[in-house]
């Protein structure tokens, strides 16, 4: 049963709203933001943003929403239908989702960092599941909008939920530990990521630095012990702390990371002070430092190391983060479409070349938001492609020629590099250039739109 199924009169206690129509023992048990997305039952709020969602309380209403949550001035769809005014209705997303957790005594386990967000909660909630009935953030919801939505699906269930926190500017991270305060924050990184809206790395650090400015009092710091910069912003926490990494003093580590071709990767796990053998099913080496800050989350909360282990099998990185696909005539493609950005993608190449296969061929997109050291940033993506012996370079973009510079530069022979001016131009035109055999690596910025390149692939490269 949901935690949040509320009646509008103490709905509307909640957010600060006047409702302005409908039943006050109308009860909803649903929340929506989309009215294309909206159920039987739903409360719609009309967000205010590129488009005005005042416009779409029909839609919402067509759908079965039962009221909606307005700011501006709306005509109800029918008598029945219920209307409730605030000053703002982002903010009374907030404050709901913020009281539905209150009402609860759900742990919540934060997740921050420049690289890995995403595939370190999936494998989160996974490893906690084989302890407690776990809520995640759904996709990568991880803004003021996406936290609030995640938390309105709590269940009575639920002990346990594991959130992904992201920002693209000061502050994001401060307002979303105000919604659901962390009892464990987990930093996995800090890179270069969004370094155009911030000028500096250190900009981005304190930025991160926010989840444990927000954590709750007694909660516990799940701290990447192989990144300077995170030991920097975590010097004055005075809380509890648990490391992970590759060194042997963090309280989780590996140790002894072998490849084993497409069956995935076996390394020696230190969980604290037991250690054991595990093979890990997947090919990216940079998902062993998710695994580890997923597992010292675990750890935080006292799970027994079998734990870990019973739930090491069943991992896997979500859609578009480094999915592994086999097409036909015996072609793998790593769909990495969803994002880059230069520590990933360093990571990303050096790991693929790994793999058996008679030809590599790297199809690399912009990363964007880099600021003013983007150029470089790419040439040096070119070079890392050269020299780790990728055989076909094919860049998207006018920042990804930067890639042809570096990888020319670097001794690849030009007649390897392929320049395509975005991804509905390179859908169409790479399938003739791969042979059977080639391991392709999809990998770009999210506003590249680079899935277009991996659907293009799906469809023509048939058995």
């Amino acid at each position: 049963m949901s935690v949040a199924e509320i009646r509008l009169e103490e709905l509307a206690r909640r957010v600060k709203g006047r409702v302005l129509q409908g039943s006050p023992s109308l009860v909803f048990r649903g929340y929506s933001i989309d009215s294309r997305l909206a159920r039987e039952g739903d409360l719609f709020f009309a967000i205010v943003g590129n488009r005005d969602g005042h416009d779409f309380i029909p839609q919402a209403a067509a759908k079965g929403a039962l009221g909606a949550l307005v700011s501006g001035s709306a005509a109800a769809p029918g008598k029945d239908f219920a209307l409730v005014r605030v000053k703002d209705t982002v903010q009374a997303l907030q404050d709901l989702a913020k009281s539905v957790l209150a009402d609860t005594s759900v742990q919540v386990v934060g997740i921050t960092g420049s690289v890995g967000k995403t595939t370190t909660k999936e494998f989160a909630a996974e490893i906690l599941s084989a302890e407690y009935c776990v809520l995640k953030s759904e996709k990568n919801f991880n803004n003021r909008l996406g936290l609030a939505l995640s938390l309105l699906k709590l269940e009575k269930r639920h002990q346990v939920a594991v959130v992904e926190m992201g920002m693209s500017a000061p502050g994001e991270i401060a307002g979303l530990t105000r919604i659901a305060p962390p009892d464990v924050s987990v930093i996995t990184n800090i890179h270069p990521v969004h370094l155009q809206f911030f000028g500096s790395m250190e900009g981005i650090a304190l930025a991160k630095k926010e989840i444990l400015d927000g954590t709750k009092d007694g909660g516990t710091a799940v701290l990447n012990g192989d990144d300077p910069r995170v030991a920097g912003i975590a010097a004055s926490w005075k809380g509890r702390r648990v490391l992970f990494g590759r060194s042997p003093a963090c309280d989780v580590s590996a140790s002894n990371i072998r490849h084993r071709g497409y069956d995935g990767l076996s390394l020696e796990l230190t969980y604290g002070r037991e250690g054991t053998a595990i093979d890990l099913p997947f090919i990216y080496e940079s998902f062993v430092d998710c695994f580890l800050a997923a597992a010292a989350a675990a750890y935080a909360m006292s799970l027994p190391m079998e734990a870990v282990i019973s739930k090491a099998p069943s991992l896997k990185p979500y859609a578009m983060r480094g999915t592994l696909i086999l097409l036909g005539k015996g072609i793998r493609l790593v769909d990495d479409s969803y994002n880059s950005n230069p520590g990933a993608l360093d990571a990303a190449l050096k790991t693929l070349a790994l793999l058996p296969a008679p030809r590599r061929v790297a199809v690399l997109g912009d990363m964007l938001e880099l600021g003013e050291k983007e150029g470089e940033f790419h040439a040096a993506a070119g070079r890392t492609a050269s020299r780790s012996g990728w055989d076909l370079l094919v860049t998207v973009g006018p920042l990804a020629r930067r890639m042809a510079e570096g990888a020319a530069a670097a001794g690849m022979d030009r007649a390897r590099i392929l320049s395509f001016s975005d991804s509905i131009e390179a859908a169409g035109g790479i399938v003739p250039h791969l042979r059977e055999g080639d391991l392709i690596l999809v990998k770009g910025s999210r506003g590249m739109g680079m899935e277009r390149i991996v659907e293009a692939l799906k469809e023509r490269i048939k058995e």
